[in-house]
């Protein structure tokens, strides 16, 4: 891959994520909770998925060393492996897998990808007392699917609120306007 070809590839690469996955990070107050934070991410083959669809499968490679936990993603340019690197964290489920995992995906936001996962931001839904999410207007959201869709379908309405906040800075004082963006807002949650 030319240093040209990389540069028409990187925005493809760099693209958000428009569906992310959302998973529970933690439920509170404790013993009986009341809300749970979730947090959007992206797994690992959705990282792979990105870097072959905006690079080719052959002009890009990982490597993991289990013992500092650190991977590498090196991307080909112009002849030359460029490589960034990033270390993970084990996880609950699976320690050693998890940490591949996680450095993997970190590497990966060394190159720009998945990086737009972290202005989405932590949200609050209610749970159930056995800690199964909740929708607005109370459905249960049994699956990691569900949530996900959910959550998407959510955030995408509240991003779009968001834009018309942020394009229309003139408007901030303008009480009819803000009132608009609360009711809309106030629709969105229903």
């Amino acid at each position: 891959m030319t240093n040209e070809e990389f540069k028409k590839a990187l925005s493809t690469l760099t693209a958000p994520f428009e569906n992310p996955k959302w998973r529970v990070q933690l439920c509170y107050p404790k013993p009986t909770p009341t809300h749970c934070v979730v947090v959007p991410y992206v797994d690992a083959r959705m990282v792979q998925d990105r870097f072959d669809k905006a690079l080719g499968a052959s002009n890009w490679a990982n490597t993991y060393d289990p013992e500092t936990g650190s991977s590498s993603i090196s991307i080909l340019i112009d002849g030359q492996w460029i490589t960034k690197s990033d270390v993970g964290v084990e996880s609950k489920v699976d320690k050693e897998k998890g940490k591949a995992s996680d450095a993997f995906k970190r590497a990966a936001v060394m190159w720009g990808v998945g990086r737009d996962i972290y202005s989405l931001g932590e949200k609050s839904l209610e749970v159930t007392p056995n800690k199964v999410p909740l929708t607005n207007k109370g459905d249960k959201l049994y699956t990691p699917t569900a949530l996900s869709n959910y959550m998407n379908k959510m955030s995408e309405s509240e991003g779009l609120l968001y834009q018309l906040y942020n394009l229309n800075p003139t408007l901030h004082q303008d009480d009819e306007f803000m009132d608009c963006l609360k009711r809309m807002k106030e629709y969105v949650k229903k």
